[in-house]
């Protein structure tokens, strides 16, 4: 677990806001799952959660197209919890307003705001914004450049290809601490891990698939660049998917029927051939899939963090349409019995 300390280790909980089943087994409506995402928010503020996240998308199947507003709700209703993005799609949106909406955020929430710069699972946001894919690698690249000269919260002056210029250019509004907490979403490119570390900026893995043990090189990586960059390695962290309920048996009921309609729409998009149930069974068993009762993902996640090395965990709890009532038994039990058993697994 490198030399990070269990009380020091970080828990989040990510959701794209997955449009949920109701008790009679019918889909909610799009404002339901958002107001229903802001009480699970809340719980797992009550509970003591570190990191609530949520991704952006723009598909009927999720119901948060913008993060920071849903987070901007769940600001007025936690105390402690910090609010990130998982993650925002920098690629199709402008880098001044994506810093003005999260300064926005760290104003309401009093300094819990976080955003996680990324590109996305999905593709569907630069049709929609008018940015063609083409430009994928090069949009990212001078986005996140601008984005980094704006956390400095000073005057900008900056020129790209993708976007007009800026010539002392001050933008508000200032956070309070004089520094917006930003982190780069990185699904498994050496180069992208190296860009992080060049911008000293602190690097989320998102592990989705195999095992999670093959991400460990990118930590040495990364640290190995920013020494040569003379920049910051932060405690790097990762989050992946899963699903917590009372036995292994009902965690896997619930959540496999509804992950493998997304884990196969966006394998439609990859080339990947449809999931079977084999290959669900073994990835719950030694990969990146956290679904089991408190105890099963208490001792995953635990061997995960030891075999990675990572500072912070973000279970992405959400996976197509699990009932309402199996979400928020699945927070609670996160809250309140995974994260302890997870402290008292590396302390001992």
């Amino acid at each position: 677990m490198s030399d990070l300390h269990s009380d020091d280790l970080e828990f989040g909980l990510d959701t794209f806001g997955d449009v949920p089943e109701d008790d009679s087994g019918r889909l909610v409506s799009h404002a339901a799952a958002i107001r229903q995402v802001v009480d699970e928010a809340a719980l797992a503020d009550d509970l003591g959660v570190d990191v609530f996240a949520l991704g952006e998308h723009h598909r009927p199947e999720y119901s948060v197209s913008s993060p920071e507003t849903v987070l901007a709700g769940i600001a007025t209703r936690t105390a402690r919890i910090r609010l990130a993005s998982g993650v925002t799609v920098l690629s199709s949106d402008d880098p001044v307003r994506v810093f003005q909406r999260f300064a926005t955020v760290d104003a309401l929430s009093r300094g819990r705001a976080e955003v996680i710069l990324g590109r996305g699972s999905f593709t569907e946001s630069f049709p929609l914004f008018g940015y063609d894919l083409a430009d994928y690698d090069v949009l990212f690249e001078e986005k996140l450049d601008l984005f980094v000269r704006l956390l400095d919260e000073k005057p900008v002056t900056w020129s790209g290809t993708m976007r007009p210029p800026l010539r002392e250019a001050d933008v508000f509004p200032k956070t309070e601490s004089g520094r917006l907490r930003t982190w780069v979403g990185v699904g498994g490119s050496p180069q992208s891990v190296i860009r992080t570390a060049r911008h000293g900026l602190p690097l989320m893995l998102a592990i989705i698939g195999g095992r999670p043990e093959r991400f460990a090189p990118y930590l040495d990586l990364y640290r190995r660049a920013a020494a040569q960059f003379g920049t910051t390695a932060h405690p790097v962290g990762m989050h992946s998917p899963g699903f917590v309920a009372d036995t292994d048996d009902e965690a896997k009921r619930i959540f496999w029927p509804h992950y493998r309609v997304i884990r196969d729409r966006i394998g439609a998009l990859r080339g990947w051939p449809p999931i079977r149930r084999e290959e669900f069974d073994a990835e719950v068993e030694h990969g990146s899939l956290y679904v089991g009762s408190p105890d099963t993902v208490a001792r995953r996640i635990a061997r995960t963090v030891r075999d990675v090395g990572v500072g912070r965990f973000d279970l992405i709890y959400t996976a197509g349409s699990q009932p309402v009532s199996a979400r928020l038994r699945a927070v609670e039990l996160f809250g309140a019995k995974v994260i302890p058993m997870v402290r008292d697994l590396l302390a001992g």
